[in-house]
């Protein structure tokens, strides 16, 4: 009986310890997203989007890639069971924890499955192996126990620390940037939108294509083919890594000319609204702060939105008004993220220009991230590499639906001014509508004019781009008052009056 009591023992310890790698350790959803009774609501429209970017599901257990992939020559991001690993100096670990929780989101949206995550306090990381020798076999172990077939580093690995800790662990090790690249790549839809993370990804591959010796060796010259190098051998000639890289540069530039050929369009466009004087406001902030749903919530857009990181990479340009009947347009924009990789900045640069050309920022902060202020930085970070750092910005504290009062006290604190608005149930967007209307530039020139009846179409110019500060009907036409641009002063020109 002792013995069979003994064995139930062990038995319970094994499957806790199993509940506790598949329950209390997952990262991710506790604190990066949220979950999906609070992330859906109605104010998003049908979702076809949505659901035909969910109809492809991946079926597990068929792999049959080589268990040793330091056999393979080049090799694919294909992520499904992880351990996320982190380095970290002393004093920091918070920070660290947190930057771990963002790093198990994105795992999860690149349609991982997060087992594990490590952390480990050094002052910096191992130049070898990033997370040093010793820890290295430790890790080892770990993916063994816990099944994992690759490893996500909490930053951007250099290709010699890669290769390093793949000898040691024997399972693929990929960096932070690499899953952002894939999540991009994933979400991406408009031809501009593939152009630009193709580029991205070249970038980054360019300084790590991995190269086996002879055997990559395609061309020769002199004895080499036949009896081995002797004298008037012109050596091994281009190898086959080389050849790669031609190739991807011939590509990278290729690509380059495709992107600024998107440019005419895009500011034709913009050129348009300019002419017409109509106001722009970009709506910019963290990844997953709900960017999308504030659109949709402010004119009914029906943009995509999902619960995941980097859902809407394609800026979406839609047309509001103003209580008094002024025109302006609102922009959803590429979300950010801490330490976002360069190669995204510059690649994604044409579609950030839509928030340096705005006359007003709206700033999405999520309410209930547990590092608010890091959001905030970030954001601010990456606008200044845009040139946007000293446009009119307006602080937007989203879902707060899912944030108790004394978090608002917070909130308020890191933010003087800041609206709190929820996407989800309404609060706060009549108050962010009436705050952006006074943010946005007003026509620089008054006039008063009478206006022919017969020429209504000025009136109506007058309303969709103008401000009117009073209006009257006389016999001979309509007496205004108001604020328009100077083109339209110009054409108002032969009506004014003293």
């Amino acid at each position: 009986m002792a013995e069979t009591t003994g064995t139930d023992d062990a038995v319970d310890r094994i499957l806790a310890r199993e509940d506790s790698h598949s329950t209390s350790r997952v990262f991710g959803a506790a604190q990066a997203l949220q979950t999906h009774e609070t992330a859906s609501h109605h104010s998003d429209g049908d979702q076809w989007d949505l659901d035909d970017r969910h109809a492809l599901r991946r079926v597990g257990g068929l792999s049959t890639e080589l268990e040793d992939v330091t056999e393979v020559e080049y090799r694919q991001v294909r992520m499904e069971n992880v351990v996320l690993i982190g380095v970290y100096p002393s004093g920091a670990q918070t920070e660290a924890e947190n930057s771990l929780q963002e790093l198990a989101a994105l795992a999860e949206t690149a349609g991982s499955v997060v087992l594990d995550g490590v952390l480990q306090r050094r002052p910096h990381p191992d130049a070898a192996t990033y997370f040093g020798r010793g820890k290295a076999d430790e890790l080892r172990d770990l993916v063994l126990s816990v099944g994992a077939d690759t490893v996500i580093a909490d930053a951007e690995l250099a290709p010699s620390q890669r290769r390093a800790l793949e000898d040691v662990i024997k399972i693929k090790v990929i960096d932070r940037t690499a899953v952002i690249l894939d999540i991009f790549a994933q979400h991406a839809k408009t031809r501009e939108g593939k152009a630009q993370v193709e580029l991205a990804q070249l970038e980054y591959l360019l300084p790590r294509l991995r190269g086996w010796g002879e055997s990559m060796s395609r061309q020769a010259g002199g004895q080499v083919g036949a009896a081995g190098a002797g004298m008037g051998s012109r050596g091994p000639g281009e190898t086959k890594i080389e050849l790669d890289r031609r190739r991807i540069r011939t590509r990278m530039a290729i690509l380059r000319k495709q992107i600024r050929g998107f440019a005419p369009a895009r500011e034709a466009k913009r050129a348009e609204r300019g002419r017409h004087a109509i106001p722009s406001v970009a709506i910019a902030g963290y990844t997953n702060a709900g960017k999308s749903s504030l659109l949709n919530r402010l004119t009914q857009a029906g943009v995509l939105v999902e619960n995941a990181l980097f859902a809407t990479l394609d800026a979406t340009v839609r047309r509001t008004e103003t209580a008094d009947g002024r025109v302006f347009t609102l922009a959803d924009t590429v979300g950010f993220v801490r330490n976002l990789p360069h190669q995204l900045v510059e690649a994604f640069r044409s579609t950030l220009e839509e928030v340096g050309q705005a006359d007003v920022i709206v700033h999405v902060v999520d309410g209930s991230h547990p590092d608010p202020a890091g959001q905030l930085q970030t954001v601010r970070d990456v606008l200044g590499e845009v040139d946007a750092r000293d446009l009119p910005e307006i602080v937007v504290f989203n879902k707060m639906d899912l944030v108790d009062d004394s978090e608002r006290l917070v909130l308020a604190g890191l933010a003087p001014g800041a609206v709190f608005v929820s996407s989800r149930t309404g609060e706060g967007i009549d108050e962010l509508r009436r705050i952006v209307e006074q943010a946005l530039p007003v026509p620089a020139v008054e006039i008063r004019a009478l206006v022919p009846y017969e020429r209504g179409d000025l009136i109506s110019q007058i309303h969709e781009t103008g401000q009117f500060l009073a209006q009257s009907h006389e016999d001979t036409g309509t007496l205004v008052h108001a604020r328009v641009a100077p083109d339209l002063a110009a054409d108002l020109g032969p009506f004014l009056t003293a």
